[in-house]
Parts: structure tokens; C-alpha cells; sequence
């Protein structure tokens, strides 16, 4: 059984209007919730195979501290411009090229094709998905280009704050 991995990244600023969408950096409140957010995710002991994000500031920023704390080699870490802005369609097709030997893969990226992704995968119906959102995926599949609609069971939804 393959697990998946979905977070979206931290909180972002809107303090500096002359910033693309693309370089927005995180806020205070994203760079307070995001290392606790990280060890939460290294607590529930999911260390991913490989460790996908995209290219925008923000999930760059998320995906580093991520790495960091749950040690991830730079080689398992992958920045994939396509999933800025993706749609799940997209981000699913993704998953259905990776190598099957990976186990688990984690998704740092964006709404709403990372909950809708979920969505699809799971059949569950989340109604938000904030930022700073881990939701862990147990996949009944042998290989990655199997994935499929509610092929998932969701295991695990959590997001600063359930945390106060």
C-alpha cells in the first residue's frame, strides 16, 4: 500500500501589492505555524520517499522547512514548476509518472487542486483546506499509475488550528 502526502503551504503575505502571486513570501503567522506544522508532520513519522512542490516562494519556503526537519535528502526533494497553480488533473497525473518503487510521496503546492485532488482520491469532502493543511493518504494501490477516484482512505487531517 503507497501513502500520500498533502500540505499546502503556509501562510502568505500580501504586505507588498507590487509582488507577483508567484513571489509572495509567507506572513508572520505562516512563519510561526510552519515549524510547528513540521514537526507535527515529523511526529506522525510520515517521511516521505520523495518530496514534491512547486516553484512558487511560498511552497519553496514550506517544502525547505519540511525538508530540514524531517532530514529529507536534497535528492528526494523535487520543485516542479507545473504545480504552481495546478489543477488536480494535473497534480494527478504527476503522481501517475512517478516510479513505483517510491512509497511515499509528499505534495507541497496549493488550493484548489490540492484539496480537490484529495477530493477525488479519498471521496471525502472536505469542506476547507487551510493553510498549513496536512491530510495523509493511505492509497490501495501497487503502482502510482493506478491511482484512481476514492482509491484513498483518508488517515489523517490536521492544520494549526485544531491546535489552538
Amino acid at each position: 500500500m503507497k501513502q500520500l502526502t498533502l500540505i499546502r503551504h503556509a501562510k502568505s503575505s500580501w504586505k507588498e501589492p507590487e509582488l507577483t502571486d508567484f513571489e509572495r513570501p509567507l506572513n508572520q503567522r505562516g512563519q510561526r505555524d510552519l515549524p510547528l506544522m513540521a514537526s507535527r508532520v515529523r511526529g506522525f513519522e510520515l517521511i516521505p520517499d520523495r518530496l514534491l512542490y512547486s516553484s512558487a516562494l511560498r511552497t519553496r519556503l514550506t517544502a525547505q522547512v519540511l525538508a530540514d526537519t524531517l532530514h529529507l535528502p536534497a535528492a528526494a526533494c523535487i520543485e516542479v514548476p507545473e504545480m504552481y497553480e495546478a489543477c488536480w488533473e494535473t497534480l494527478l497525473n504527476l503522481l501517475q509518472g512517478q516510479p513505483d518503487q517510491l512509497q511515499h510521496i509528499m505534495l507541497v503546492g496549493h488550493n484548489p487542486g490540492l484539496a480537490d485532488l484529495g477530493n477525488y482520491l479519498s471521496g471525502e469532502h472536505l469542506p476547507h483546506f487551510p493553510t498549513s493543511a496536512v491530510q495523509q493518504l493511505a492509497l490501495s494501490v501497487l503502482s502510482w499509475s493506478e491511482l484512481a477516484e476514492n482509491c484513498a482512505t483518508l488517515q489523517r487531517f490536521d492544520y494549526p488550528k485544531l491546535h489552538g
